[in-house]
């Protein structure tokens, strides 16, 4: 499968590397970014070396399988700065995930950054449908969610590293995907 750096007007989506742990691990192990996670992927308190082991350990095997794509995220302006990362999976149920530094969030970001990717999932990788899951009570995620025409299909209960949440299981077609960028 494709596997490659991605650009939008603001950000460089850069294909993960070893390098990428210290920054990691330096942005991601903040209550506000990790509370909405799986607390079955997200161990809390953060390990020391929670980032090197994410990277080394369950990404980039993910990727060398053809099963993952995940990408740091950077912008432009600061090109070696990691801000966030986000990925897609050839999973059931949950195809896209992502997380973004505290001093980032709330500038529309991720929202570019998702709009990449998920044309990226359709068109170069080929995929029928996109599937992503969020917890009910993350308003943020909710929102690119909506903004990308993606809708609610079911909710269940699940562990997050804040506690138990309804899961919301989100989901877009291709099609629906094409059809929302040729109404544009």
């Amino acid at each position: 499968m494709p596997y490659h750096d991605l650009e939008t007007q603001r950000l460089l989506l850069k294909k993960r590397a070893d390098d990428d742990a210290t920054q990691i691990q330096q942005k991601f192990p903040h209550w506000d970014i990790v509370k909405y996670l799986d607390s079955h992927a997200v161990p809390w308190p953060y390990p020391d070396d929670g980032a090197e082991y994410f990277v080394k350990k369950v990404a980039l095997p993910a990727i060398r399988s053809g099963k993952s794509w995940l990408w740091s995220i950077r912008v432009k302006k600061q090109p070696d700065e990691l801000i966030g990362v986000i990925g897609l999976y050839d999973k059931s149920d949950n195809n896209r995930g992502f997380w973004l530094s505290l001093a980032q969030q709330g500038q529309g970001l991720m929202r570019e950054a998702c709009e990449k990717v998920t044309d990226y999932w359709f068109h170069v990788l080929g995929q029928t449908v996109l599937r992503t899951q969020k917890a009910g009570i993350n308003q943020r995620s909710k929102k690119i969610s909506l903004a990308q025409g993606e809708r609610l299909i079911k909710v269940e209960e699940k562990d997050y590293v804040s506690g138990k949440y309804n899961c919301e299981f989100w989901e877009i077609t291709k099609e629906e995907w094409c059809n929302r960028h040729s109404l544009s």
